[in-house]
């Protein structure tokens, strides 16, 4: 079978199963937990078609299991006993009588849209993996090393803030944060580059280039630094972390005025 329809198959039988437990939990924010995983369903399922194993693929996939499973880690411990997420919660009051149809469709195919686009990389190496190690390569893993750590520990050092609870209702601004308002994010763009770039010597460039750009537009317009913002805004002490740092790259502290 072709690895693109293989993918999408997969891909939608996942996000099936997992409406279906969703709908008997009343949980949709198990969405966010197996959204991880479903990148090593991708990825094992589209392995499975490739006529030959090189080592892009074997590099593709480490770099994506390791990624998905500290991510479904971090989220699940984040999320456990404290029941659906607030933004699903909010959904589901508003989508009232209509909120399971809606949940399938905006939730989780939507989700499942996403995550066949962000996963094109990974089914292009499988499907067309490229002999050989040379720049591109190199220089993809770096990123994605340099992506994974300021995702993980930018992650780490939040849950920690946030753990204490004297920092309750303060912005974190150590570590990482020091330098950039969402490292984590930033982090999580900069792997998915990488492994662009890894996957770049296997062709079709034109289209596993519309992972890197989906993600890194979502993480900065949509799901990611654009919400979390907007919660903030009025926050006399956020305004002035904004003003002298960084709200994606990380860069020096700007004096404040």
């Amino acid at each position: 079978m072709n690895p693109f329809l293989a993918a999408a198959l997969v891909i939608f039988v996942y996000m099936l199963i997992l409406f279906l437990i969703a709908q008997f939990l009343e949980d949709n924010s198990i969405a966010d937990i197996a959204w991880g995983p479903g990148f090593i369903v991708v990825y094992i399922v589209t392995l499975l078609q490739a006529e030959n194993i090189e080592i892009t693929q074997l590099l593709i996939g480490v770099a994506t299991i390791i990624w998905a499973l500290r991510l479904f880690i971090y989220i699940f411990n984040r999320n456990k006993g404290k029941g659906e997420d607030f933004r699903y919660k909010k959904w589901r009051e508003e989508w009232g009588k209509y909120a399971s149809i809606r949940a399938f469709f905006q939730v989780f195919m939507l989700q499942g849209l996403f995550m066949y686009i962000i996963a094109l990389p990974i089914i292009i190496v499988n499907y067309r993996a490229y002999p050989g190690f040379g720049v591109s390569e190199i220089i993809g893993l770096l990123f994605w090393l340099i992506g994974f750590y300021f995702e993980a520990v930018g992650d780490y050092q939040k849950s920690r803030f946030k753990a204490k609870p004297e920092n309750k209702g303060k912005i974190m601004q150590e570590g990482l944060w020091k330098y950039s308002r969402h490292p984590n994010y930033f982090g999580e763009a900069l792997l998915w580059w990488g492994i662009f770039l890894i996957a770049y010597p296997s062709g079709m460039v034109l289209i596993s280039i519309i992972s890197p750009l989906v993600i890194t537009y979502l993480l900065l317009k949509v799901s990611g630094v654009a919400m979390l913002e907007k919660k903030y805004e009025g926050n006399p002490e956020f305004e002035a972390y904004a003003k002298r740092t960084n709200a994606f790259v990380p860069g020096l502290v700007k004096k404040s005025d």
